[in-house]
């Protein structure tokens, strides 16, 4: 591999991607005028309750460019400026569906306060003042929305749990040769995890109801076919598959994304990504479609590759 030799001194010109981190409270209500109360309540559940609901949003600003003289991307005052003139100032303590135009859903082309859409709505005002390649916005700490500018795609997020025991180890290899291959985890009574489970689905904002898919109906099929059936088990014996699989982190991501991937598209979005935390220092990724997020922006691609 040649190394590549930079002549300019703090960095100038070398590419990078840095990281905004902002915070602001807002409340918001699923409601359209055009549905009857009943409908209302059918479709959003107690997000359709008066007066609203609140969260403590997090929102998370990732920006690429070159180093300039002074060795940064861009000045950090400069960039807080601007989402908070953009952004929080506007948005902390409102209530969202009166907060911007777009989400005043009295008008025909109006649109729902979710997170998905809020996260376009932030993208649409940060463009034009910073060189943004991706925008996470936290509605909880176990749902959030991505956005990278794709026009009406983006990205949900749900984060559940379930607490499973497992033993490492292929049957036609000896106790001695499996603890070669696993160590401790190949111990012949097993051990346990609280696993952390993160599934991401990619599809269009809808123009009305702001959302890429009934998130209820997400978190139905998740719990339905992984939290239900996976929970409080020995993988081993008591999951079929495992049975003839060893059960590492990487195979469980799998085949959770092997079990969802069918029924999410027919609730008319993609699946994503499933992440698996096993343990705080151990976590397996599948993709079940081509990275579109958390890969090199492609202005620092084009850096890179210079």
């Amino acid at each position: 591999m040649t190394e590549v030799t930079f002549s300019a001194s703090h960095g100038q010109g070398r590419g990078c991607v840095i990281h905004r981190r902002a915070c602001f409270s807002a409340s918001h209500r699923y409601w359209l005028p055009e549905l009857s109360a009943d409908d209302n309540s059918a479709r959003f559940g107690p997000c359709a309750l008066s007066p609203g609901h609140g969260h403590n949003y997090e929102l998370i600003v990732s920006m690429a460019g070159g180093l300039d003289a002074n060795g940064m991307v861009l000045n950090l005052s400069e960039v807080k400026h601007a989402i908070r003139s953009e952004v929080t100032e506007q948005l902390d303590f409102r209530f969202l569906n009166e907060a911007w135009p777009e989400f005043d859903v009295a008008k025909p082309d109006g649109c729902l306060p979710t997170t998905e859409a809020l996260v376009r709505q932030i993208w649409q005002r940060l463009r034009p003042h910073l060189p943004i390649t991706a925008l996470r916005l936290y509605e909880q700490p176990g749902l959030w929305a991505d956005y990278i500018g794709n026009a009406m795609d983006a990205f949900l997020t749900i984060r559940t749990h379930f607490a499973a025991a497992h033993r490492l180890a292929r049957p036609e290899l000896s106790q001695e040769e499996n603890e070669s291959i696993y160590g401790k985890c190949a111990r012949p009574h097993g051990h346990g995890h609280n696993y952390l489970v993160d599934v991401t689905v990619r599809g269009k904002i809808d123009a009305r109801t702001g959302m890429v898919c009934d998130l209820s109906a997400l978190q139905r099929i998740v719990n339905d076919l992984v939290v239900e059936p996976f929970d409080h088990t020995f993988l081993n014996k008591d999951v079929p598959y495992f049975s003839e699989c060893v059960p590492t982190a990487e195979n469980i991501a799998l085949h959770i994304a092997d079990r969802l991937t069918t029924p999410i598209r027919a609730i008319g979005v993609h699946l994503h990504k499933v992440r698996l935390q096993e343990s705080p220092n151990n976590a397996a990724e599948v993709y079940a479609e081509t990275p579109q997020l958390e890969i090199m922006p492609e202005a620092l691609q084009a850096m890179a590759t210079h």
